[in-house]
């Protein structure tokens, strides 16, 4: 996982490429839309705002097809992070959701508003014990990336 403390961070590391301009531009859009609805940018990227309390998840997250990028406008949460394969699998990947499902430990991270993270395909994410929180939920392809601090 990719944690970064501001926006601006973001904007500076990864102000190449087409599906990252598209990440601010869903950003710079969020007074036009409504919470808990999708919108998308061309066919890369998929974007809501989520506001509101979390699910505690017992499993862990994994995506195959898209990352997560997270950007927390208010409050805070706790993100839980771990190599999938030191995971054990509990619900099989699911082409359709770009998902599968995960069981065992990882390593906390406490996140807040201003911090945006990038959750990476080898990694799976679960969200617990959030308070306050405002955030905008983007789901990035794959395709044509590159990390420049990795």
């Amino acid at each position: 996982m990719i944690i970064l403390n501001t926006l601006e961070d973001f904007k500076q590391i990864y102000r190449a490429g087409k599906k990252w301009q598209r990440c601010i531009e869903a950003i710079n859009n969020l007074e036009n839309i409504k919470p808990n609805i999708f919108y998308s940018i061309g066919d890369s990227l998929v974007y809501r705002l989520a506001e509101g309390p979390v699910n505690n998840m017992d499993l862990f997250e994994g995506n195959r097809r898209y990352f997560d990028v997270h950007y927390y406008l208010a409050g805070q949460e706790t993100v839980e992070v771990a190599a999938k394969n030191e995971l054990t699998p509990e619900i099989a990947y699911s082409d359709e959701t770009d998902r599968e499902f995960l069981r065992g430990p990882g390593v906390k991270h406490q996140l807040n508003a201003g911090n945006v993270i990038i959750c990476e395909n080898h990694e799976a994410h679960r969200f617990s014990q959030g308070k306050d929180v405002k955030k905008v939920i983007l789901k990035v392809t794959i395709e044509e990336t590159y990390f420049l601090n990795k």
